[in-house]
């Protein structure tokens, strides 16, 4: 039997957190926008899966998509995030900050990491935009966070492998690194084997039709012609298919 897998999934709704917990998922990080990266949920979301939800949830902390410098204002429209999301009931949050010359910012992380106290933070994938892998490592490290979730800066953690392996072997259990990326079942076991990462990260998102029987064929809002007519949720079979999968169907207890 292999070691258990933990499982974090990626959720942008209500009935996404409900299926991920239903699947046997061990946390959530939750998000808006997913499409685009992902941006901070709506004070109201973060309300009904908190309500909704008894596993552990982590809110991104993102003020924007794009790139992770951010100006004064936007880092003071983090810092409310922060203490809303706490104030709403989230075990921990995801964030990552990089200044302009592509280095972790670690005084403006750490600012972050005081201010959500006893919250547990992972440093995201801006990491994997950082100059140096090795480097922002070591800057993630002195700021306090618990985690860092990774692809190893490749667009997938199947391309990165050899990266996450290289990070898993430097963190030397000082701290959690969370393998992310591109996550399915056709690959995780070879992901979890090849890395050594005990805790992966997977959005699981599948398209599902829209109820709407009547179709406006003339307007979009959207930049894809018809696409109101999709959305995109996690189900719970899928979950569970892919927990079995990376550890054989064994859990373990929450962290």
């Amino acid at each position: 039997m292999s070691d258990p897998v933990y499982l974090e999934v990626c959720v942008d709704s209500v009935a996404s957190a409900i299926a991920a917990e239903q699947g046997g998922a061990h946390r959530l990080e939750l998000c808006s926008n997913l499409a685009e990266g992902g941006v901070t949920p709506s004070a109201g979301l973060i309300a009904m899966v908190r309500k909704r939800v008894a596993i552990e949830l982590r809110v991104l902390i993102r003020p924007r998509t794009g790139d992770f410098c951010y100006s004064q204002d936007e880092f003071d429209v983090m810092s409310r995030d922060v203490l809303l999301a706490k104030q709403l009931g989230a075990n921990g949050v995801a964030l990552g900050i990089l200044d302009s010359d592509g280095r972790a910012d670690t005084s403006r992380t750490r600012e972050l990491v005081k201010l959500a106290e006893p919250l547990q933070i992972t440093f995201h994938r801006a990491l994997d935009m950082a100059r140096d892998l090795n480097d922002a490592l070591e800057a993630v490290l002195e700021t306090g966070c618990d985690r860092i979730l990774t692809s190893g800066a490749a667009q997938t953690a199947e391309r990165g492998i050899d990266t996450i392996a290289r990070l898993v072997k430097s963190a030397a259990n000082r701290i959690q690194i969370v393998a992310a990326g591109g996550i399915r079942e056709h690959n995780v076991r070879k992901i979890v084997e090849k890395t050594g990462v005990c805790e992966i990260h997977a959005a699981l998102q599948s398209p599902i039709p829209s109820p709407m029987s009547f179709r406006n064929e003339n307007t979009t809002m959207s930049t894809v012609q018809g696409s109101e007519y999709q959305r995109f949720v996690v189900l719970a079979e899928t979950v569970a298919k892919l927990i079995e999968t990376a550890g054989q169907g064994s859990r373990v207890t929450s962290r």
